[in-house]
């Protein structure tokens, strides 16, 4: 069974940071493509950034110059470093792993970025 479980988020005055995490278990993790997503209030889910099972990385412009994605095979974990927040980066933000025709996602992880 596959379980993908997000952990870090909360509550981060403007130009904060956080680091979210993602552990999945029940998959060959090193041959998906690990991405987290986000979706704020009234907004459909978006992508925000990827890596690939080689380590190549892709990132929404609105993020490329403060968010950071990392993996750890041995870990079977994905990071999500996300520093200068803005009110604007606050939404559940979920992980999502990916192979071929398989797509599998977490819950969620809220992160509010408010004064």
């Amino acid at each position: 069974q596959v379980h993908i479980v997000e952990s870090g988020g909360g509550l981060v005055q403007p130009g904060g940071s956080l680091r979210l995490s993602c552990a999945a278990s029940g998959i060959i993790f090193s041959r998906y493509t690990m991405g987290w997503y986000r979706q704020a209030p009234g907004k459909q889910r978006e992508l925000v950034t990827n890596i690939s099972s080689s380590g190549s990385t892709n990132y929404q412009d609105s993020v490329k110059d403060n968010f950071a994605i990392s993996r750890d095979n041995a870990k079977n974990t994905v990071y999500l470093q996300m520093n200068s927040l803005k009110p604007e980066d606050t939404a559940v933000y979920y992980c999502n792993a990916r192979y071929s025709f398989l797509s599998y996602w977490g819950q969620g992880t809220q992160v509010t970025v408010s004064s």
